[in-house]
């Protein structure tokens, strides 16, 4: 549980462009590094087939547990700012990208506005969000159900397990 002052935050991260294992690490050590956020678990490194748009290459799919004194929208601001940092372009939806990062949980918060939705509106349809999450979250509740149920009922075929290493984020 974070220490008081703190909420605790679960992230999705993932990229299928240049080196998006090194873009995810880099994210996560800088998120790390800000006074008012710190990683609290990160998942193992899957490499998922495309989702959506199918006609590119496979991605590379983590989750963390982020514990910050930001509110929602600032820690979604800080996301995007580390995305435009590391030079993500969106061209079209679903398409290539070096990184992307979304919020996919905030607390107990339930919330639907035009910036952001949470918990993430589509996470519970996606194996590659709900497959790693579940390596440090599998009992967290979501809409009512645990992780692990969701995970349950989707489609993960194709998905695998590219590095076991939960600190792949501290070397790479």
């Amino acid at each position: 549980m974070p220490e008081a002052g703190f909420s605790r935050a679960t992230l999705g991260l993932g990229g299928n462009l240049d080196n998006p294992v090194r873009a995810m690490a880099l994210a996560l050590r800088t998120l790390d590094a800000r006074d008012d956020c710190r990683v609290a678990a990160v998942s193992r490194v899957y490499r998922t087939p495309p989702w959506g748009k199918t006609d590119q290459s496979f991605f590379y799919n983590s989750c963390a547990a982020i514990d910050t004194t930001l509110p929602p929208e600032a820690l979604l601001d800080v996301c995007l700012n580390i995305e435009r940092e590391m030079k993500r372009v969106r061209l079209e939806r679903w398409g290539p990208r070096t990184i992307d990062i979304d919020v996919l949980t905030y607390g107990d918060i339930e919330q639907v506005e035009p910036l952001l939705t949470i918990p993430h509106p589509r996470m519970t349809e996606r194996g590659f969000v709900l497959m790693p999450l579940a390596d440090f979250a599998a009992d967290l509740l979501v809409k009512g159900r645990a992780v692990k149920d969701w995970l349950g009922a989707v489609d993960v075929q194709g998905i695998e397990i590219a590095d076991e290493n939960r600190d792949w984020w501290r070397s790479v």
